[in-house]
């Protein structure tokens, strides 16, 4: 099995189909917006920013939302990483919430973003 391909993207909207099975950190909100575009491009797991989860929950709607779509997604929690700054999604993110598929994945709310893109690569590296 191959190793997947990272992208750290600003904006979830950088990505289209040649990126599908990739892993998409990005910068954007979990809204359903941005959940339309990466079910478009359809990444192995997609990582927002829960942009402190907003009213409704609407910061966190891409999660079920991509889950219906057998998509796997989670987000970093806002007061961890700059909203819009996927190197800070990278680097200083912590998982926050995760729907059913990225927690199949190894994503866990309370670990580093840092952490779970390392464990997806090299798993697959020693595949």
């Amino acid at each position: 099995m191959t190793t997947p391909i990272l992208r750290v993207v600003d904006s979830i909207t950088q990505l289209g189909p040649q990126d599908a099975g990739c892993l998409a950190v990005s910068g954007s909100h979990g809204g359903i917006s941005s959940a339309r575009y990466a079910l478009a491009a359809r990444p192995r797991l997609t990582v927002f920013n829960d942009a402190g989860v907003g009213r409704d929950a609407a910061g966190l709607a891409a999660l079920a939302f991509l889950q219906q779509h057998g998509l796997a997604a989670c987000t970093v929690t806002h007061s961890s990483a700059r909203i819009g700054e996927a190197a800070s999604t990278l680097e200083d993110g912590m998982i926050s919430h995760v729907n059913t598929l990225a927690r199949q994945l190894g994503a866990v709310p309370g670990q580093s973003c840092k952490v779970l893109v390392e464990s997806l690569t090299n798993q697959h590296r020693t595949a």
